[in-house]
């Protein structure tokens, strides 16, 4: 008989390529995946992955050994989703994965509030810059700012952020106010790769500033946020957070950054279990106390 465990590692280390992110997704120590693709390997008798220069790379073998091993996986997550939506009682672990910076500003302090009217529960709190996939129960809930179109997938919008151009006095000293008319000549960018901005905001900068040259660039919006507090140039940042920076002008545009869409996502077998519905319900009750702060201009219109 296989080992399931012994599969599961494989199909870790075939999706990532990496020992060191195989281990990493499944918190063990390197030499264990490696120990446990030695273990299937020998059971059936045959090489499932080739280490190239590229990463670990699936054999003809291990190709089909992938395609049954994800059939196997598929049938157990959905039938520990359908067994844990029985689950009535507030006590438990619920894994929540979002963007660091909300995990940081507005997650954290929620969580800690849950915790003191459910002491049984414990939430994990996972910044990750990538989403992780609740269907594979890496997560039972993600809190995104792109809407999800996963058919097994329930998403709702909870809030809007609201972005704003900013800089620090001492560069708009330095480097004067920004020439809109003149495509930002003479000015510096920070933009960013992820985190909390996605395309929307990134091509408003660029076509805001075609002149301006780019200094800073980061997948954090703390990153770009402290480099604009430090004079390094023009940045498109969340209300919430740069509004409360003593150090950083808030800069009147020709037409407002694009705002996002808050999105709560769970999956759809999950989304009854008494424990995740509550979490669902307290971080939709924070978000939508935050409003105000969140999106600073639909409170000023209201």
């Amino acid at each position: 008989m296989l080992d399931w465990d012994d599969l599961r590692f494989f199909l870790a280390l075939a999706r990532t390529g990496s020992l060191s992110a195989a281990a990493r997704d499944l918190r063990v120590a390197q030499s264990t995946v490696g120990r446990r693709l030695t273990s299937l390997e020998a059971s059936l008798g045959v090489r499932l992955l080739n280490r190239t220069p590229d990463g670990y790379m699936p054999t003809l073998a291990g190709e089909e050994v992938r395609t049954q091993a994800e059939r196997l996986e598929a049938e157990a997550l959905s039938l520990e989703r359908t067994v844990g939506g029985r689950d009535n009682r507030l006590a438990g672990l619920v894994r929540v994965t979002c963007a660091e910076t909300i995990a940081s500003y507005l997650l954290a302090p929620c969580f800690a509030a849950l915790h003191a009217e459910h002491p049984d529960m414990m939430v994990e709190l996972i910044s990750n810059p990538r989403e992780l996939s609740l269907a594979m129960r890496e997560a039972e809930i993600s809190v995104r700012l792109t809407r999800s179109d996963q058919h097994d997938l329930v998403v709702r919008k909870i809030g809007t952020l609201d972005f704003g151009l900013y800089a620090a006095p001492t560069y708009l000293e330095r480097q004067g106010e920004p020439g809109y008319d003149a495509g930002c000549t003479g000015h510096h960018l920070i933009t960013q790769l992820d985190d909390i901005q996605d395309a929307a905001q990134a091509n408003w900068l660029a076509d805001l500033a075609p002149r301006a040259r780019i200094a800073v660039q980061t997948n954090s919006h703390e990153a770009a946020l402290l480099a604009a507090t430090h004079g390094g140039g023009l940045a498109c940042l969340a209300r919430f957070r740069a509004d409360r920076e003593c150090g950083l002008t808030r800069l009147t545009t020709p037409s407002p950054p694009p705002s996002a869409g808050i999105w709560l996502v769970v999956h759809r077998d999950n989304r009854h279990t008494v424990r995740i519905r509550t979490v669902l319900s307290h971080i939709s009750d924070c978000v939508h106390g935050l409003g105000g702060i969140l999106s600073p201009d639909t409170k000023k219109s209201s």
